[in-house]
């Protein structure tokens, strides 16, 4: 049983191989994370490695209700007594950087900011707002030239003051449909310059994103998802070179030496079947550390996701509804289930009152 050993990720030794996936909450109040989310994350110390819920390192990429920022003075506050609180339970947090792009409408951006993606193509499906209720996606504005290197920028400041605020590392959100995703995917990337048309041209933005904020805060502490074969945020769930894609992706970020490459697998939720092993895949080419997960609710499916060839094994819904999850799948307590219908709600209830 290696689930509970020690792992060395990098220079950031965890006490365990359980991750606490990110998970939308919900909770930051005007954007900014607060005392409640830091009882939170504190609760959940007991994973090796707890990677927060998306994070948007500008005002463009906020998206959705309530989501917490990285680029305010009371933000990085925030997110430094989180750090704070994990830490005082012998615990690891990534913040998890989110812009989430063409996936938000206009009445969830604040003022001085607009929804931006790698093209101006609507993403079908609505989104929740505090003031309005349910609305259609907002239509985004093509990045320019100016527009890209600009995010790549607030990527790379939000990295740099989560760092100093003593958060452990930060992943880089290129899965489930936002934006560094929209520039992987050919449904959602229609350019026709150097950031659009092949796998390499579509993988520019992600790669040039990650190589700023290695160069920023070091490759230890950068860690990046991906979700080859998703179908979340209308992106293609398949096409013919997304193999080629993601074995480009995990080549280069190798030569970036960055702390690992995150999979995601919805497959047990009801997601298409993968297509591939594309696992096996994106582990051979990185030959660094690979998380993954799906479906995870026992020790036993924990430990098989490490048999399988992972380094860490991600857990995601289980980890709203038993804080002290670690410590029931090794005595194999039953698990809490979550209540559904607290997942985004605010306030404490469905939150910490588990």
């Amino acid at each position: 049983m290696t689930l509970y050993n020690d792992y060395n990720l990098k220079n950031t030794t965890l006490k365990n191989r359980i991750v606490m996936a990110p998970m939308t909450r919900c909770r930051a109040i005007d954007n900014i994370p607060n005392d409640l989310m830091t009882e939170y994350y504190s609760q959940r110390a007991g994973a090796g490695l707890i990677i927060s819920e998306g994070t948007s390192p500008s005002v463009n990429g906020l998206g959705y209700a309530r989501i917490p920022g990285a680029f305010s003075p009371a933000q990085i506050e925030g997110w430094k007594q989180i750090a704070k609180g994990v830490h005082k339970n012998n615990g690891k947090i990534f913040v998890q950087l989110m812009h989430c792009g063409r996936m938000a409408v206009d009445e969830n951006i604040p003022d001085g900011g607009e929804v931006l993606s790698a093209s101006p193509i609507k993403a079908d499906g609505e989104m929740y707002t505090d003031t309005k209720g349910m609305l259609p996606h907002t239509t985004p504005r093509a990045m320019t030239l100016k527009d890209i290197e600009s995010t790549q920028n607030e990527f790379v400041n939000s990295a740099k003051k989560l760092i100093d605020a003593g958060i452990d590392g930060i992943e880089l959100h290129a899965a489930n449909g936002y934006l560094l995703e929209q520039f992987l995917n050919p449904k959602s990337n229609v350019r026709d310059d150097n950031y659009g048309g092949n796998f390499e041209n579509r993988a520019r933005f992600v790669l040039e994103t990650t190589e700023k904020v290695v160069a920023a805060i070091g490759s230890d502490k950068v860690g990046i998802r991906v979700s080859p074969y998703g179908a979340n945020g209308d992106v293609q769930y398949d096409y013919d070179d997304l193999v080629e894609l993601y074995n480009y992706l995990a080549l280069e970020l190798k030569k970036l030496d960055i702390a690992y490459i995150h999979i995601v697998d919805h497959t047990a939720m009801g997601a298409p079947e993968f297509k591939t092993d594309i696992k096996a895949t994106i582990k051979g080419s990185f030959a660094g550390t690979v998380i993954s997960g799906g479906g995870v609710v026992s020790e036993a499916d924990a430990q098989k996701v490490l048999n399988e060839g992972m380094d860490l094994v991600y857990v995601g819904r289980p980890f709203i509804s038993n804080p002290d999850l670690v410590e029931r799948f090794k005595n194999h307590k039953e698990l809490q289930d979550p209540n559904p219908d607290t997942f985004y709600t605010p306030g404490k209830e469905g939150y910490t009152d588990y």
